[in-house]
């Protein structure tokens, strides 16, 4: 289970964050939604432990993300919006890298990369630069390395920004499909994706979580968010 409790973060003198509490319990496909500057990458970047908040704290199974870094980390997959690829270097390569900063074990390093491929489709462009891919590719290759080493939870921000039509159908089977092993959460700022992929949806503005949307209601969503994000 991921729980965010009381999360807050300053920037100077401008409240990013206003006491967020969420809790995700394994298994769920969550998204967390809201207009540009709502607070989500703020958010995510203090879940994966990449910035420390001004108050509140972050349990992932229990363990504290900022007291117990290195044991918080090993459970979580993230793929930022603009994934740290290494262009010149093969598919391969960059997930092999990947995979011994995780920790998997060299014996096993070769089937953990073929296993993250298969999920995510790309084992025909294993040993293509990823300069060469598409950006439906590479945003593949950002997901695999994500699942690199099976960590349970996984923090996907913006996975279909700048995809076509085509590339955000599959993408969002892709989410689908992986959110059958995992507990996923996706930040997102487009309404009919995170409808067709999550279970349960929370929505930011200015920094407050201001709604909770789950069953039945996903199907007014659109209206949801306008009501909830209009001041």
């Amino acid at each position: 289970m991921i729980e965010v409790k009381g999360l807050s973060r300053y920037y100077g003198d401008f409240l990013a964050l206003d006491n967020v509490s969420i809790k995700i319990p394994p298994g769920e496909v969550v998204g967390l939604l809201g207009p540009n500057g709502a607070g989500k990458t703020t958010c995510l970047r203090i879940l994966t432990g990449f910035l420390f908040p001004s108050s509140g704290e972050v349990l992932i199974d229990g363990v504290d993300v900022f007291s117990n870094p290195l044991e918080s980390k090993k459970k979580i997959g993230y793929l930022p919006e603009q994934p740290p690829l290494y262009p010149e270097l093969l598919t391969f390569d960059y997930l092999q890298f990947v995979g011994r900063l995780r920790g998997v074990e060299e014996s096993s390093l070769k089937a953990e990369i073929e296993r993250v491929a298969g999920l995510t489709e790309i084992s025909d462009y294993l040993f293509s630069p990823i300069r060469t891919l598409s950006l439906g590719y590479r945003k593949r290759v950002g997901i695999a390395q994500a699942l690199m080493g099976t960590p349970p939870f996984l923090i996907f921000d913006e996975p279909i920004s700048g995809l076509d039509p085509r590339q955000i159908v599959e993408m969002r089977g892709l989410l689908r499909k992986i959110g059958k092993d995992h507990t996923v959460l996706i930040s997102s700022h487009i309404l009919t994706e995170v409808r067709h992929t999550c279970d349960r949806v929370f929505i930011l503005h200015r920094g407050k979580l201001v709604r909770e949307i789950a069953g039945p209601d996903l199907d007014k969503i659109e209206d949801l968010f306008l009501q909830y994000t209009s001041t």
